[in-house]
């Protein structure tokens, strides 16, 4: 069967946290809320309706948060991001493998395909707004033999997706919370990979 590997977006392939904090305390300094931008950038993975919930925003207000954040997000967040060391070359080891990549993120999708489109990288399917567990549905679809993220929420998504979970500890996890999570491995950043894949996909098909 063809190998199809899942990717989550923010602190797994992509480092947007200076953008993604000014956005937040842009919004905190129109709508009068003390929402604290680092924070926020510090502990990416979880949806905005959750953060602005944590922050103590009224449930009638968030919709219109939202709205207002991801309006802003274009012109702050995308410039200042910056792709996470061997990220675009674990993208590649999966093509040149005959493999599908799909990208299965909380973030708003239009947002994500502006990240995806900014560095030029090509997946196969992506999809947004999914969180935790409620990533496993996008990743049966696709029949996703393995999913990579940084967060305990993408191991929860792997495992329930029956995936095998890829850990980096690039984002707010530590290496023993993503292993106590359920983790099949963990790794310190995307540069290891490439490597581990192919040791992987070799030790599958012997």
């Amino acid at each position: 069967m063809p190998l199809t590997v899942g990717f989550d977006l923010d602190m797994t392939l992509i480092d947007p946290r200076p953008g993604m904090a000014a956005v937040m305390n842009a919004v905190g300094a129109e709508s009068g809320y003390a929402l604290d931008g680092e924070h926020f950038a510090a502990n990416l993975g979880p949806p905005l309706d959750m953060t602005y919930r944590d922050f103590g925003v009224p449930e009638e207000e968030i919709p219109a948060l939202i709205a207002r954040f991801r309006a802003l997000y274009p012109e702050v967040v995308i410039p200042a991001t910056v792709a996470l060391p061997g990220a675009a070359q674990s993208l590649a080891v999966v093509r040149e493998m005959g493999g599908g990549t799909v990208v299965v993120t909380g973030k708003y999708r239009a947002n994500a395909a502006l990240h995806l489109a900014a560095f030029g990288w090509e997946v196969d399917r992506l999809f947004g707004e999914l969180w935790s567990t409620g990533k496993a549905e996008a990743l049966r679809a696709e029949g996703a033999d393995v999913y990579v993220g940084d967060h305990v929420g993408d191991v929860r998504g792997a495992k329930a997706a029956g995936a095998v979970s890829v850990g980096v500890v690039t984002g707010p996890c530590s290496r023993e919370e993503l292993a106590d999570e359920g983790a099949d491995v963990v790794l310190g950043s995307l540069t290891e990979f490439p490597g581990w894949l192919l040791g992987w996909a070799a030790s599958r098909a012997s």
